[in-house]
């Protein structure tokens, strides 16, 4: 077998991960602009070690120049959701892609059929076009999707079955089941007050948004149009922000939003 050089394998693999971050970051920065709810918590990924890469070969009996082909996981991506409900909202995401740029090539859901141990997640494997610097291919990833009491969860059970390298006792095991069930529990819970939570958080982002608008023009009225009556401006902007009432802020955003329109800021 010949010497692999792993820098250069697994630099596309970095690529792929980085812009499918740059993709679904970009999902959530848009979600905020426009101030609807979005269904996505946070997204992270990483690309599998060699020494991974290495024991997956071993325990799966895969030959090394068929690795890429048959290991789907190299490339991983991680999105994590509020709730259950959120993660069918990912996928239809994903899906509406498909073809696109990425190519879906396998669907796991592991939420309506959960593992015996437990485990919960929505794996989605994909082909991945990637433009390099040496030409075009195309590179398989995973997409996880779960939320964030199933990700709790799998790390910790994830831990022990590193640590016990994958012989994890029976009474942890029992105990980690049963940490299952109240995380699966917890979800269902999430789940019956989803709509009041959303509200909230929309209201909130609603308000920072407003907030944000204020501060900007209030900074650009007394730095530019050097406005006398500032002051007494500054001093309103505080007292409705006290109230915490976000019809007020927006009826007080407006004004300074034609004021602004007047010295052409």
């Amino acid at each position: 077998m010949e010497v692999i050089n792993w820098k250069e394998l697994l630099y596309p693999y970095q690529q792929t991960v980085e812009e499918l971050l740059i993709k679904f970051q970009s999902i959530q920065k848009e979600c905020r602009n426009l101030g609807v709810y979005c269904p996505i918590e946070s997204v992270t990924g990483r690309v599998k070690k060699a020494a991974s890469i290495m024991d997956k070969i071993a325990r799966k009996q895969i030959p090394y120049e068929k690795m890429e082909q048959e290991i789907e996981d190299i490339a991983g991506i991680r999105i994590l959701c509020q709730f259950v409900e959120d993660i069918y909202k990912v996928i239809d995401m994903i899906k509406m892609r498909n073809g696109r740029d990425m190519q879906i090539i396998q669907e796991k859901d592991y939420v309506k059929n959960k593992k015996p141990s437990g485990y919960q997640s929505y794996h989605i494997i994909i082909k991945y076009p990637l433009n390099t610097a040496f030409g075009y291919r195309e590179v398989l990833a995973e997409i996880q999707i779960r939320t964030l009491a199933m990700n709790f969860w799998a790390t910790t059970e994830h831990s022990l079955r590193y640590k016990y390298s994958g012989n994890i006792p029976d009474s942890i095991q029992e105990r980690l089941t049963n940490c299952a069930a109240a995380a699966f529990h917890l979800d269902n819970e999430m789940s019956t007050i989803r709509e009041e939570i959303i509200n909230v958080q929309q209201l909130n982002e609603i308000k920072q948004n407003l907030v944000n608008n204020i501060l900007e023009n209030i900074q650009n009225l007394y730095f530019i149009a050097k406005l006398d009556d500032m002051n007494k401006i500054n001093k309103e902007f505080i007292e409705l922000w006290g109230e915490d009432d976000v019809d007020k802020l927006r009826e007080f955003n407006e004004k300074l939003n034609i004021m602004a329109e007047l010295y052409r800021i």
